[in-house]
């Protein structure tokens, strides 16, 4: 008869399973990048052949939506005006977690019935970012993700194809490769393919307006007049008396 080996159990201590997939995590690169397909559908019906999918959060920040496209463009426009008013009161650029801790936050909320499902991508201070963001709330930080209709075709394609130290012309070319396959592995998914690539900034601790406006921190004084004391007293008393 065959013998069956049997694994001893582990004998306690700590346990270094994850120790690949945390270093993997915690290496940051020169920056992120993002693509898009511009299909969208009703049911069986292709409604709109060059809708935008990546939707501008901030200068530093763009985000990825899936689902249903009006959600996805009101939750992220709503989100991007929050960071605005943040960075005029900051005087700093947005912060990637921000944008992510925003967007969660209110589909949380809504607990899925708004279905807008993201792909939050970004580099700050703290280097480049990519996160996906469910439309109940729920987010992960993976080096690459894919959402929507043709995403477990893309999926493959980064699985089998990605690696470490990537140049942009070959993170470019494999976002394509990964959109195209889910492209002919999807009807809902066609047309167009967008691409953003977010690279460092050169200054990440200072935010400058992009169309130079400035901020000054008070109100500027427009008109100044000065009225006696006397002058005023005058004019009361010399008014009408009111009837009882």
């Amino acid at each position: 008869m065959s013998q069956v080996a049997v694994e001893a159990p582990p004998k306690g201590g700590f346990s270094f399973d994850l120790c690949r997939r945390n270093g993997m995590l915690s290496k940051k690169g020169d920056g992120v990048i993002q693509g898009a397909v511009t299909r969208a559908t009703e049911g069986p019906i292709v409604c709109d052949k060059n809708c935008e999918k990546i939707h501008y959060m901030a200068p530093n920040i763009y985000c990825c939506g899936a689902g249903t496209a009006a959600d996805t463009e009101a939750v992220t426009d709503m989100v991007s005006s929050q960071l605005q008013l943040h960075r005029y009161h900051t005087g700093r650029e947005s912060r990637v977690v921000t944008a992510l801790t925003l967007l969660k936050s209110h589909l949380f909320k809504y607990q899925g019935h708004v279905q807008a499902a993201l792909v939050l991508g970004g580099v700050d201070a703290n280097g480049p970012c990519l996160h996906t963001i469910y439309p109940h709330g729920s987010t992960d930080t993976l080096p690459f993700a894919t959402m929507g209709s043709g995403s477990l075709a893309a999926i493959s394609v980064f699985e089998s194809k990605y690696r470490e130290g990537l140049t942009k012309e070959e993170g470019i070319k494999l976002v394509c490769e990964a959109i195209c396959s889910g492209i002919f592995n999807d009807l809902g998914s066609g047309s167009n393919v967008d691409v953003c690539m977010i690279t460092k900034l050169p200054n990440p601790h200072t935010y400058v307006s992009s169309k130079g406006y400035p901020f000054p921190k008070k109100t500027e004084v427009l008109l100044t007049g000065i009225t006696p004391l006397k002058e005023l007293v005058e004019v009361i008393e010399g008014g009408d008396t009111m009837e009882e």
